[in-house]
């Protein structure tokens, strides 16, 4: 059925190409081939196909329509049970519509084609984000085939993956530890004062960055936060889809609130909505980034905040596991960043800004 024809190329090398014809009454039903640089690859190549082509019904197969890595992205997004974050599905409906892997067959994608691929993403993006591309599309490849019998082989993913580590195209999130100082929030609580003023309409920022900071909450985690969500008495609030490595959508998970925080919900008005900050969590990093901008203040993140009152309880002489109760941190491993932290005290103890806002009674 099989055979290997050996040929010499240009600059005298040569190559070795397998063959496979399959003829039914005379009629060519099914015929293949595959180059190779040695001899024995072809040989093997030749007896796994002669192999899979014996099973029964692998010629029906082959008259089947291929299905691309394109419709097997069409159909995770389709059948996941759990919701999909933003940037997870923007990722994947940019792969699918920009790159040309997406239109491959699933079968004849292997480790070589997922190197290519984040070669050719890797042209004016940085490692951190070829590694969150190839994680999140990870993820399909790693159910395709025993949940949907979808051909996509999960191991040349893992030995890609191996290869873009070791060749640098990929690379984990850098940890920022940016902090603001209290000079650059004075600034932007004087901005912030001056517009709540004139349009008090506005949302809240002023008691949103203090919030964040006391809390330790970050800005998606604030904006869910609901009344019934909150329990005075016991100084605790349940934090929502709280963000965690493999797990967000349902991840539900009791928070401690430092006095500071509890202060800052008693100053917040009882509306008719059921959020205690009812605002859009975009709308608040997009008029901070604003903000900063505006004030020349640099490279400030509404998401350090949660940095900086992580930091602040260090400070306040917690320790890790005090510390996680109001951060909501699973792994205690990932609060050992923190343990460089010398300094000691609270430099918010006497911030006019905290009385402005939420005044004691």
């Amino acid at each position: 059925m099989g055979s290997i024809v050996e040929r010499k190329r240009r600059n005298g090398q040569k190559s070795y190409t397998a063959q496979i014809r399959i003829m039914r009454e005379g009629v060519t039903v099914h015929s293949e081939a595959q180059t190779f640089e040695r001899r024995p690859a072809a040989a093997a190549w030749l007896k796994k196909r002669e192999t899979a082509l014996a099973e029964p019904g692998a010629l029906e197969k082959l008259k089947q329509p291929q299905l691309t890595l394109a419709d097997a992205i069409d159909r995770y997004v389709k059948e996941s049970k759990k919701e999909i974050g933003r940037t997870k599905a923007q990722v994947l409906g940019k792969i699918k519509e920009e790159f040309d892997i997406a239109k491959m067959p699933c079968k004849e994608i292997g480790s070589a084609e997922i190197v290519e691929f984040a070669t050719e993403l890797s042209k004016g993006r940085q490692p951190q984000t070829v590694g969150n591309y190839i994680s999140h599309l990870a993820s399909i490849f790693a159910i395709a085939r025993p949940a949907w019998k979808i051909d996509l082989d999960y191991s040349a993913m893992e030995d890609a993956q191996v290869v873009l580590k070791r060749l640098g195209l990929v690379a984990k999130s850098a940890q920022r530890d940016r902090r603001p100082t209290l000079e650059e929030l004075d600034q932007l609580m004087e901005h912030y004062s001056d517009r709540e003023t004139r349009y008090p309409s506005l949302i809240p920022m002023r008691r949103l960055i203090a919030f964040a900071i006391f809390s330790t909450r970050r800005q998606e985690e604030i904006s869910r936060i609901t009344w019934s969500d909150y329990e005075e008495e016991n100084k605790r609030v349940l934090v929502r889809d709280m963000k965690n490595p493999g797990e967000k959508i349902g991840n539900d998970v009791w928070c401690d609130l430092p006095p500071e925080a509890i202060r800052i919900i008693g100053s917040m008005p009882r509306t008719a909505a059921a959020e205690i900050f009812p605002h859009d969590g975009r709308s608040v990093s997009a008029s901070f980034t604003r903000a900063c901008n505006l004030l020349e203040i640099e490279d400030l993140h509404f998401h350090d905040l949660r940095h900086e009152g992580v930091s602040r309880l260090f400070e306040l002489g917690w320790n890790i596991p005090h510390v996680a109760t109001v951060s909501g941190h699973r792994s205690w491993n990932s609060l050992k960043r923190y343990s460089h932290i010398k300094q000691r005290g609270d430099k918010y103890d006497g911030w006019k800004w905290l009385e402005i806002i939420a005044p004691q009674t």
